[in-house]
């Protein structure tokens, strides 16, 4: 199967989506659409189904590199539950710094769900938008923001 693009809308946003087979390449987000539709299972999600991405593979965790290590902690955060930087550091074994830096760089936000790391005192960042940040997290725990 080959390359495919597409994208969802989420609010004001639209969650473009590169994807080979139950491979995400990367996620990003936009303020148009794309051509095409996003897999059904980013649908799903952001209709709030906590499951929808569970059959999906980032490219993001393959090997054994520091960002891979982050980014599986990542994944193991549960859904509508947050960790800090400083928590997923310890379980990894490096700095909250570092984790802060592979959040920034996740090539497959939502499928690696870097909007549930926090700051010890508060949200902390989130390209493109920390509303979006807060969006997503509000539609995880169920409760909508206006």
């Amino acid at each position: 199967m080959g390359v495919q693009e597409g994208s969802c809308p989420f609010g004001l946003w639209h969650v473009h989506v590169v994807w080979s087979g139950d491979r995400v390449l990367q996620v990003r987000f936009g303020r148009s659409p794309a051509l095409a539709p996003a897999p059904t299972p980013f649908v799903r999600y952001l209709a709030g189904d906590p499951d929808a991405l569970a059959g999906l593979r980032s490219v993001a965790v393959e090997g054994d590199t520091v960002y891979a290590r982050i980014y599986r902690a990542v994944q193991a955060v549960p859904y509508g539950e947050t960790a800090t930087y400083g928590e997923v550091a310890a379980r990894v074994g490096t700095a909250a710094r570092v984790v802060g830096n592979a959040m920034r760089t996740n090539p497959t936000p939502l499928v690696v769900p870097c909007h549930r790391v926090v700051a010890k005192g508060g949200i902390g960042g989130f390209s493109p938008s920390v509303d979006l940040k807060r969006t997503l997290l509000a539609m995880e725990k169920g409760r909508r923001i206006s």
